[in-house]
């Protein structure tokens, strides 16, 4: 054989080993795409999957907030009554004819109740268009000579627009959760206070303004618990607020009440005595762990009046995590959404804390704050 013939057949066999190793190679990196794929496959099955069962466990599901049964005198479909109610007025902006006749039926509703009710009323500005508008929180007292004296309050106005709805932000916004379920606890409270302790007095109110909100980076929140915390420190009372409490989106019917910060930066024993209320009664709604920092009404009573007020709030409406729906701020925060148990809960543990401060050396520990 000539040294051409040799170096010929040393080429050929050179060629095929590397042919092999190729088709090993490619072998070998067609199984690890066939792997990749499968994999992204099954997670964005697995995903899908996920998702669906989430919005399935939509309106329909409702979860218990009280591994015991809640007493009848917290009455949730009265609770879920009077939040229907409220709806049925529609959309109620600040200074908007739905909240005039909410303001006028509030104030029988407390009169009735056997409430000294009267009205807060201050002068702002409608972002808009600079007119002049009237804004009015609502004040209804029980006992306010009392010594020991508690603020209960909530937000009566709705945002104009559900601005956070992705199919419609200029829709119509209802507030069933996020306005109404507040006031319906308040309401629902007010069946409860017949019987306070002979040293107690409560004021429930209601702030109008807390999100007259059209431009976010422009308009200004809480203009109603401003206005009130400033009138307190510029009027002070002659017995001064022990605590605050305020109620906001506690109508969710998956409740979870977590200890919002500034609540615990500001009124951290009034939190905590809360929330052992809420255990000895076996309400696990209220979570005994911070989840959200959240700007709320109660920063103006905290930081002007120095009130130690704290947010009882369910800011996952309906529920946290990745795939679950989200209400806030919505065309979904409607009444179906909602639950009167949820409310009823919060009610059965804020009548029994109250009472406690009244008859136990607990409220002593809650020092009125120097003003």
């Amino acid at each position: 054989m000539s040294e051409s013939s040799t170096a010929i057949m040393e080429n050929q066999r050179t060629l095929a080993a590397s042919t092999d190793r190729f088709d090993e190679r490619a072998g070998a990196g067609l199984a690890t795409r066939l792997i990749l794929v499968g994999l992204v496959v099954f997670l964005i099955v697995g995903s899908i999957l996920f998702v669906r069962v989430m919005l399935h466990r939509g309106p329909d599901t409702i979860e218990s907030p009280s591994s015991a049964p809640i007493p009848a005198r917290y009455d949730a479909d009265r609770a879920m009554g009077y939040l229907q109610k409220l709806c049925d007025f529609g959309p109620r902006p600040s200074g908007s004819e739905a909240m005039v006749r909410q303001q006028r039926y509030l104030e029988s509703f407390f009169l009735e109740r056997g409430a000294e009710v009267r009205r807060q009323e201050f002068e702002t500005r409608n972002p808009n268009d600079g007119s002049a508008m009237t804004m009015t929180n609502l004040i209804a007292s029980w006992h306010p000579e009392r010594p020991l004296r508690f603020l209960f309050c909530a937000h009566y106005d709705t945002r104009p627009y559900p601005d956070r709805d992705r199919q419609n932000r200029k829709g119509t916004f209802i507030g069933a959760n996020d306005g109404a379920s507040g006031t319906a606890g308040l309401m629902e409270l007010s069946n409860q206070l017949d019987d306070l302790p002979d040293d107690v007095g409560i004021d429930l109110v209601m702030f109008d303004g807390e999100e007259f909100i059209w431009q976010e980076d422009r308009d200004r929140y809480f203009l109603g618990s401003t206005y009130f915390a400033q009138t307190y420190v510029d009027t002070p009372p002659e017995n001064a607020y022990r605590a605050g409490v305020l109620f906001d989106m506690i109508g969710d019917r998956e409740l979870r009440l977590y200890y919002e910060m500034n609540s615990i930066r500001y009124a951290k024993p009034v939190a905590q005595s809360f929330w052992q209320v809420a255990k000895r009664l076996r309400v696990d709604a209220f979570v005994p762990r911070t989840r959200h920092d959240l700007r709320d009404d109660h920063l103006p009573l905290n930081q002007i009046a120095k009130i130690p007020t704290i947010d009882v709030i369910d800011f996952d409406y309906p529920r946290p995590g990745i795939g679950s729906p989200s209400y806030w701020h919505t065309e979904q925060d409607i009444p179906k959404n909602c639950s009167g148990e949820s409310i009823a809960a919060v009610v059965w543990v804020a009548h029994q804390w109250i009472t406690a401060q009244g008859r136990s050396e607990q409220s002593r520990s809650i020092k009125t704050p120097n003003r």
